[in-house]
């Protein structure tokens, strides 16, 4: 499994406790999650996906409320709410990771934690935040096998490759 992919597990785990019990468990989750990550970049990621979702929770909330009709945060089942906390962070403020990536991985996270649909239900909203929240970039130039080309910079890697793409 991908580092990055590992980081997204763990930061979606701590995303989870504290949605569940409070910021009060942050630090210690925090704390069991970089004991548990074998490499200190893995647990350096998750550390900032958590800090950034959760520094900036309350406008991803009113994003994901925007954009998911007939869908209150509170209906929502816990795992798919900080899915798409993690998605949405990822995709208003990190610029250095590609939406799609940032996409496939919430999907990949939603399908092995949660429901069969939850899959799907990510892509649409994360999809429209997409299309609705953040700038027409243009796209990394693909090789003829989906690969990013040479040159596409450091988050370009196939640690970051969406799934099923050739790396």
């Amino acid at each position: 499994m991908r580092k990055r992919t590992r980081a997204r597990q763990f930061a979606l785990e701590v995303l989870y406790q504290v949605d569940l019990c409070g910021s009060a468990v942050l630090e210690t989750s925090l704390a069991e999650m970089v004991g548990r990550a074998d490499e200190a970049d893995v647990s350096g990621f998750a550390s900032t996906l958590v800090t950034g979702t959760l520094e900036k929770r309350d406008e991803l909330d009113r994003v994901i409320r925007e954009v998911a009709q007939n869908w209150d945060l509170s209906r929502m089942t816990t795992i798919d709410r900080n899915i798409l906390r993690l998605g949405t962070y990822e995709l208003l403020y990190r610029d250095d990771i590609p939406p799609k990536v940032s996409i496939n991985e919430a999907i990949e996270l939603g399908k092995r934690y949660s429901t069969a649909e939850s899959g799907t239900f990510v892509n649409g909203i994360l999809d429209r935040i997409k299309n609705s929240f953040t700038p027409s970039v243009e796209e990394v130039p693909a090789t003829e096998e989906g690969a990013p080309a040479e040159g596409g910079g450091a988050e370009d890697t196939p640690d970051d490759a969406a799934p099923g793409e050739a790396s």
